[in-house]
């Protein structure tokens, strides 16, 4: 673990030194099938950490979000999303993230979330405690969801089933922030944020933050209080106090 542990620093590091430089320039900003934004620095990221990745682990698999997977039945497969928040990243605001994930037979093993612009970077994985830029992190203690601060990206992600269930908890919940992609995890890590509740996730949208929550003391699970895996459906529930989450579970599949 300690080597993938190196190998993703460096993937984050090679990501960094080009989408930095992009930062609040003027790029192209083009559509996907899905009508997302994609730019230049989402492209060029995620071929340099593919060609890494096939030059040092050739019998590892790749999933990445710009440009689809490679034997990803592999034991190892590295799960690559080069700017989680292109949104943000085209805005000019520093709240996106590059995700870096190793899973093995399916199950997040390590994680890595990436913020270049500020130079923050979150580490947690099998064996390996949490950390942010080196200094050990833990989530912090939340024992009723009154008392809690919740995230979410955006209402517009829940299907209008979803929606009811989410606003059960947003009712009871103290404080509601909205947007942030993987950067409202990486502050839940760090103990800044107890709740973050998201629906129509992908793979790439979310097994880096699963690693580095669950080894900072929290829980992350879809909906139904299952592990995270590639197979898994994209609603995702993550929360630092693990009694907190059960609570809040209940209320999202009641």
């Amino acid at each position: 673990m300690l080597a993938f542990l190196e190998f993703a620093n460096s993937l984050a590091d090679a990501a960094r030194e080009i989408i930095a430089p992009l930062f609040r320039t003027p790029f192209a900003v083009d559509a996907k099938t899905d009508n997302s934004p994609v730019t230049i620095a989402d492209r060029k990221a995620e071929q340099k950490m593919r060609e890494m990745i096939m030059q040092k682990y050739p019998e590892h698999g790749i999933c990445g979000e710009e440009f689809g997977r490679y034997n990803e039945d592999a034991e190892y497969c590295w799960v690559l999303d080069p700017i989680d928040g292109t949104k943000s990243f085209i805005a000019g605001l520093p709240t996106f993230g590059t995700l870096i994930s190793l899973v093995k037979n399916g199950v997040p093993v390590l994680g890595l979330i990436d913020q270049p612009i500020n130079k923050e970077r979150w580490i947690g994985g099998k064996g390996i405690a949490s950390t942010f830029n080196g200094k050990l992190i833990k989530t912090r203690p939340c024992p009723k969801l009154e008392l809690a601060t919740i995230s979410t990206t955006s209402s517009y992600l829940f299907t209008e089933h979803e929606k009811e269930k989410f606003k059960k908890v947003q009712k009871a919940a103290r404080y509601i922030i909205y947007g942030y992609d993987c950067y409202a995890y990486a502050q839940l890590a760090s103990g800044f944020i107890d709740v973050v509740i998201e629906s129509g996730l992908k793979p790439h949208d979310f097994c880096a933050l699963a690693a580095v929550i669950e080894n900072a003391g929290g829980a992350m699970t879809d909906w139904e209080g299952k592990p995270l895996t590639l197979k898994s459906d994209g609603r995702v529930i993550a929360a630092g106090d693990r009694k907190l989450h059960k609570e809040i579970l209940a209320m999202l599949t009641d």
